[in-house]
């Protein structure tokens, strides 16, 4: 039989978890992640943009499976990369009015960039299907596009808009300094500017999950463990050169393999 005692201890601790905005992005992203693995384990394509009409057409049905999937996929891969954010925000927050409220605002605006973001590349991506529909040389050399895509996500990483964004990701605190202020537009704004940031950092390595499909789980977890850590981590900084010598020493292969069976 539980004590009075303990049960009072533990309320205190629960009252803390669920108080906790980190708490609630992790439980999103894990659902996110569930739901993906559920998706490859039946085999559903869930938001696999190469399942809409190979000419290029946007079919209603392809285009709501891919925003499913973005969706899916910005919640497993780029929500835990905000939680440093979260925190200071949620912090921040705490003495207005309906502060979690402005959290959601906060989230809402910074998945609304990222979906616009997803639905800019499903274009540009319908523009190459049709591209490659109306020329065949092109079409039987998909690893072109394949290679490229890599070497310029490679390439990206030592950018200096890269470096710029990554050093604003990685200082939530100078961040809310700067641009903290009170009432949900001014949280819709600051999503929107976070937004930017993070975008301006991974928008690259994120062409790449894009170009291998949104449902394939390993590039999921390989690409947000690159994104987190780059983010979060000590050793981000660090790890940025080595990912974008990787990402152009797989391009060239995917080149040269492509050239020399062609």
């Amino acid at each position: 039989m539980i004590s009075p005692q303990r049960v009072e201890g533990a309320r205190p601790l629960r009252a803390r978890l669920l108080s906790d905005p980190r708490w609630m992005v992790w439980l999103l992203a894990a659902v996110a992640w569930l739901v993906a693995l559920g998706s490859t384990i039946a085999r559903s394509g869930l938001g696999d943009h190469r399942a809409l009409d190979a000419s290029g057409g946007l079919s209603t049905g392809g285009v709501l499976a891919f925003l499913t999937g973005w969706q899916i996929m910005i919640a497993a891969t780029m929500l835990p990369t905000t939680i440093p954010m979260v925190q200071y925000f949620g912090r921040a927050s705490l003495d207005q009015p309906n502060g979690r409220s402005a959290l959601f605002v906060f989230l809402l605006a910074y998945v609304l960039l990222w979906t616009a973001f997803g639905i800019t590349a499903l274009i540009l991506d319908s523009g190459l299907h049709w591209l490659a529909w109306q020329t065949p040389w092109l079409a039987e050399r998909g690893w072109i596009l394949a290679g490229s895509t890599l070497m310029l996500a490679g390439v990206f990483q030592f950018s200096p808009i890269k470096d710029r964004c990554l050093r604003e990701c990685r200082h939530p605190m100078s961040f809310m300094l700067h641009y903290y202020r009170r009432g949900y537009r001014a949280a819709f704004e600051i999503g929107i500017r976070q937004g930017l940031h993070c975008l301006g950092c991974c928008w690259a390595l994120m062409l790449v999950m894009f170009g291998v499909g949104v449902g394939n789980l390993a590039w999921m977890a390989t690409i947000a463990g690159i994104m987190l850590l780059e983010k979060t981590s000590r050793m981000g900084r660090r790890l940025v050169p080595y990912v974008g010598g990787a990402l152009i020493c797989c391009g060239l292969l995917v080149l040269v393999r492509g050239a020399m069976t062609n």
